[in-house]
């Protein structure tokens, strides 16, 4: 099969195309066929060679943490009526492949419907989105702000929040972004390349700041979007698009009464799922399965 595997770390040009030997299926495992294979920021970040802190990776590897497809073979002892579903899975690296391997406890029938490129695109982004709402409670009538909004995970958050039926102010950089999220439901948004940007947040936040901070986009943006939360209110330090991650004074964040919580990744929640508890792509995907319209379960609130 073909795959596409880093070579070296660098940008992408040291993606390269390279023959390997068909996957098969060992214990508890099966092939799937890919069709699509997520593709996340957080990859560049490792492929640059910048992620050592929290990936542990060397080349050569082949990248990929999520794909759909079609399984194609199971092992011995694995249901075989797998055999032909359309999933999504995810997995510790190996999805820019023909084949990969997949846990058969991680996979996730794709509902009819559903295309497969959706599926895997929001498969982690999904996950991760649907565990920061629960994490933080963000419910009817409170304030949230969502940092780099128009990213893969930022537009999620804009609509889930949105339906939830909090106030949602997005926050991105030129009008191309700014119009997709106002079309995705964000009720103001506001350019954080402008100067005045956490001013236009507190004022159609009522002059309070908001209840709950989604940031996407780390660095300074980050910092300043948390200096503007509501005493009292929620903070998530989970993203990285500026290049590191918010620099969030825990001292200050107690004293404000501000529950921070701190670089939520796919990875994370993963781990949380393996506990047993149906993760919340899991859920949805069940819900949305049975006619459902599923809701999000709120975590701790003030």
């Amino acid at each position: 099969m073909r795959v596409a595997k880093v070579e070296r770390f660098g940008g992408p040009e040291v993606l390269m195309a390279a023959e390997m030997p068909d996957p098969v299926a060992g214990p508890g495992q099966v092939v799937v066929r890919v069709t699509a294979a997520d593709v996340l920021f957080v990859e560049t970040v490792v492929r640059r060679g910048e992620g050592g802190g929290y990936f542990p990776v060397k080349p050569p590897y082949v990248p990929g943490g999520a794909v759909a497809g079609q399984v194609i073979s199971v092992a011995k002892g694995v249901e075989p009526s797998w055999i032909g579903q359309r999933v999504v899975a995810g997995m510790a690296g190996g999805g820019y492949a023909q084949q990969a391997i997949a846990l058969v406890a991680d996979l996730v029938p794709i509902p009819d419907g559903l295309g497969m490129d959706e599926a895997v695109a929001l498969f982690h982004d999904g996950r991760t989105a649907l565990g920061l709402l629960e994490a933080t409670g963000a419910h009817a009538g409170e304030s949230v702000l969502v940092t780099a909004a128009a990213g893969g995970l930022g537009i999620l958050l804009v609509q889930r929040a949105r339906s939830s039926g909090a106030h949602v102010v997005a926050a991105a950089r030129g009008q191309a972004k700014l119009r997709l999220v106002r079309e995705l439901g964000a009720e103001t948004v506001v350019d954080y390349s402008e100067p005045d940007w956490t001013t236009r947040v507190r004022e159609a936040t009522g002059g309070t700041g908001p209840d709950v901070v989604f940031d996407g986009a780390g660095g300074q943006i980050g910092r300043a979007a948390f200096e503007i939360t509501r005493p009292g209110g929620r903070f998530s330090a989970h993203g990285t698009a500026s290049g590191a991650f918010a620099d969030v004074d825990p001292k200050e964040a107690e004293r404000r009464g501000i529950r921070p919580r701190h670089r939520t990744s796919p990875v994370h929640l993963r781990r949380r799922e393996e506990t047993g508890r149906p993760g919340p792509v899991r859920r949805r995907l069940r819900a949305d399965q049975a006619g459902d319209r599923p809701t999000v379960l709120a975590g701790t609130r003030r």
